[in-house]
């Protein structure tokens, strides 16, 4: 009974919420965990005290309090869902707190050490993954689902999909222009060559479509040459910090990086002030 539960509430953030296959399989696996924890088969039978034992079990075994925020944050959500459907009667969930989670800065690398990147020997594909992390914001998510009529070359846009099924145009600047133009006949060659049927824009030299972990793989290895552990999200990062220390304005760069809360996009105005002071004490150390 529980788990058909689970799989009606899976179903729910799929087809109504419309969620990401990867953000459905994360809460899958929280809400797992904290029903195999229960071990209860009517969703009606959990009461709070069993709830509060979980979250403290979390603690005892050192999960971090962004986990654990994420995963009360589950817990939240599914039995809201399950109360509005009628399928437990009280929210066992409704005065629960979430843990407080230190605010942490996003991490980002400057102009020169992305030039850096770039100038090393780049394969086409690379570099149109270089130029749409950095030159676009794009997640790496919207990045791999790119589809090969999600962009303008001569309206200079795209188009991608963000979180909760959220539709944006972003703008193309002349170096991710150039970069896709360089690209396109690469990709045409290894559609042939392997008769690929992907719709995908980025497809590697097998011509498989790009996966996250091969970004992830090429963007951490080329963070090693710049003695720094870096992600495809540090380069999103370094746009919308970059665009603020050039003058852009905050709400233009929301709407470039897709955050339905401008609080979200204020953090990179933090990150603009502490390197300011850096910059500052670096030259005034006397």
């Amino acid at each position: 009974m529980i788990t058909q539960n689970l799989a009606e509430y899976l179903d729910f953030l799929d087809v109504e919420k419309g969620l990401s296959q990867n953000t459905i399989d994360a809460y899958k696996r929280d809400l797992s965990d904290f029903l195999n924890y229960c071990e209860k088969d009517d969703l009606g039978e959990v009461q709070r005290t069993q709830i509060n034992s979980y979250i403290r079990s979390l603690h005892e075994k050192k999960y971090s309090p962004t986990s654990i925020m994420r995963k009360i944050a589950s817990l939240r959500g599914f039995f809201k869902w399950a109360n509005a459907n009628e399928i437990i009667k009280t929210n066992p969930t409704l005065t629960l707190e979430q843990p407080k989670v230190p605010q942490r800065l996003p991490k980002v690398i400057s102009v020169q050490e992305i030039e850096e990147i770039l100038s090393q020997n780049l394969n086409k594909t690379e570099k149109v993954i270089v130029e749409l992390l950095y030159g676009c914001g794009l997640r790496v998510s919207e990045l791999v689902n790119l589809k090969i009529n999600d962009y303008d070359l001569n309206g200079k846009y795209l188009e991608c999909t963000g979180k909760g099924s959220k539709e944006r145009l972003v703008p193309l600047g002349k170096k991710a222009i150039n970069a896709i133009k360089n690209y396109l006949p690469e990709r045409e060659y290894l559609v042939n060559k392997y008769n690929s049927d992907t719709k995908n824009l980025l497809i590697n030299n097998r011509g498989k479509t790009v996966t996250r972990q091969e970004i992830y793989t090429f963007i951490h290895e080329h963070g090693k040459l710049l003695n720094k552990t870096i992600s495809p999200h540090t380069l999103r990062h370094s746009f919308a910090t970059h665009l603020l220390e050039n003058g852009a304005d905050l709400r233009i760069v929301q709407e470039l990086l897709g955050h339905s809360d401008v609080s979200t996009t204020q953090l990179y105005t933090h990150i603009s002030k502490k390197r300011l002071k850096e910059v500052y004490f670096s030259i005034n150390k006397d």
